[in-house]
């Protein structure tokens, strides 16, 4: 089914601009009212940004690809440049490859024989992020420092794409800093903690967002919420609706998915919650995965271990 889209998508508009002025809000007024209502607001504010940013990679707001990013350019989030997480996630969304430890830079998956020879301080972190509880404290961690390692041999190397993705970066970040610096009351070391915060609550989003499957097309999760947290991620609850709809923007997933529902879920063998309630009782310290990828087998390695 092709999903058409509107020249200029005002609930999208809309939000991020309220998300904009949410973070505003937080980071002047607020904070000097109370320091920890500003916390979170700005935590949840970044949150809802890079919810924003995953719209805009994926061509929205505007037809015109530049307007769009153009409205994400601030280094809201600080950690990961918006060039870097299109590129990565772009590559994602190539779902024959969806949690090969190799091909998909989202998987949370080890190769068995690498998890084999990984040191044990490693071993411990992984282990733990691999509850919920322990994906939010410590997955913003463990996705920074990896980022930042594998950029950091990409741009020795030359990549120019790289290169580009973090010079953006520094002068987006520059924004940021001049606005808490001239305008803002809220301390740059709390807003760096509200934007580590921002990255917890998304981990509850993408903490199983795809399972090991033989099937490419099973290995991409439902989650039947339309609360909160289905706000702030953008309806990417019903991410198998969204690998399949890929261009279609937020506020058509739960439609899309109501109007075919059995179909979705023949399409990912069930792989489906009820809500997030169900998620964090089941998984909140209980590892829902291993970490060594339960079905790999050399023979499907597409790209050298590094």
């Amino acid at each position: 089914m092709k999903v058409r889209k509107p020249t200029i998508e005002w609930p999208t508009l809309a939000l991020l601009l309220a998300t904009y002025g949410a973070l505003a809000l937080a980071t002047t007024w607020v904070w000097q009212w109370s320091p920890v209502t500003a916390f979170l607001l700005a935590s949840v504010a970044i949150a809802q940004f890079s919810s924003l940013q995953h719209e805009v990679l994926h061509g929205h707001p505007f037809a015109n690809r530049t307007l769009s990013e153009a409205m994400v350019f601030p280094g809201v989030t600080l950690f990961v440049p918006y060039l870097r997480f299109k590129d990565l996630h772009l590559a994602h969304h190539h779902d024959p490859n969806l949690t090969d430890p190799y091909d998909d830079p989202e998987s949370n998956f080890f190769d068995p024989a690498v998890w084999a020879r990984t040191g044990m301080i490693s071993r411990q972190l992984h282990t733990a992020s691999n509850t919920l509880a322990g994906r939010i404290v410590l997955g913003p961690l463990i996705g920074a420092w990896a980022l930042l390692k594998d950029d950091a041999i990409r741009i020795a190397r030359g990549e120019s794409r790289v290169i580009l993705a973090w010079a953006l970066h520094l002068v987006g970040l520059g924004l940021v800093l001049g606005w808490l610096w001239s305008v803002g009351s809220m301390p740059v070391w709390a807003y760096v903690a509200a934007a580590y915060a921002g990255w917890g609550l998304l981990k509850i989003r993408t903490y199983l967002e795809h399972r090991a499957h033989d099937s490419a097309r099973a290995r991409t999760v439902i989650i039947e919420s339309r609360g909160p947290l289905s706000l702030l991620f953008l309806n990417n609850n019903f991410h198998a609706v969204h690998h399949i709809h890929p261009k279609a923007p937020w506020y058509m997933l739960p439609s899309l998915y109501a109007k075919n529902r059995e179909h979705y879920l023949r399409c990912n063998d069930g792989y489906v919650y009820k809500g997030y309630t169900e998620i964090f009782r089941q998984h909140l310290f209980r590892a829902k995965d291993p970490v060594p990828h339960p079905m790999w087998t050399p023979k499907k390695r597409s790209s050298p271990a590094e």
